[in-house]
């Protein structure tokens, strides 16, 4: 018989607030995910994904995506087209109040490319809320851990891509991207706090 494997608890303490913002990792989180993609017609959401950023609105929280897309990088997709596959998403599944993406090659050592905190810190300015007040849902290990380099929040959202031993690492992992802004939404509201969506 083989020992439990052992996993990480949430720490005691008061129920955290609602985030002002929920921002939300682009592929395999909120669409299939498709090797640098460049072709709005290949866009399928994941299910329950249009429905979590609904309520998310609904909530009055605001919402980003935030995407590392190194096929800019590494010379396999032009800007244009990531950003015709982010109106296609906007379009199915959104909308969103920023979009930030990076488009580095992941041997620029840039600040911005998730693991590293800039994409959550640059969209937290765009929507005028502190990172702390964000949660990032994503379904690998890169997205939780730009969350909390950033100070934000980071919920993992497992699928067949995410390794084993990122979801051992994570005491509260959600079933899917739906359960995970469900989780969001118990918690109580904030007294006040406001948040500056986008022109």
């Amino acid at each position: 018989m083989t020992a439990a494997r052992h996993r990480p608890t949430p720490k005691d303490g008061p129920k955290p607030l609602r985030p002002a913002a929920v921002l939300f990792d682009r592929d395999g989180t909120l669409v299939h995910d498709v090797p640098y993609n460049g072709d709005p017609e290949r866009v399928r959401p994941v299910p329950g994904a249009a429905e979590a950023v609904r309520l998310v609105r609904e909530a009055g929280m605001a919402t980003g995506v935030v995407s590392n897309q190194s096929g800019i990088g590494r010379g396999l997709l032009t800007h244009d087209e990531v950003r015709r596959v982010n109106l296609r998403v906007d379009e199915l599944i959104g909308p969103f109040d920023v979009w930030v993406y990076c488009p580095h090659h992941p041997d620029t050592g840039c600040p911005c490319r998730k693991p590293r905190p800039g994409l959550v810190t640059d969209a937290a300015r765009r929507l005028g809320v502190r990172p702390q007040d964000c949660v990032l849902i994503g379904d690998i290990a890169a997205d939780v851990h730009a969350a909390r380099a950033a100070g934000a929040e980071g919920v993992l959202v497992p699928n067949t891509a995410t390794r084993p031993e990122e979801i051992a690492a994570e005491a509260e992992p959600a079933h899917d991207v739906l359960s995970a802004v469900l989780r969001l939404l118990a918690r109580p509201a904030p007294a006040s706090r406001t948040h500056r969506r986008p022109a």
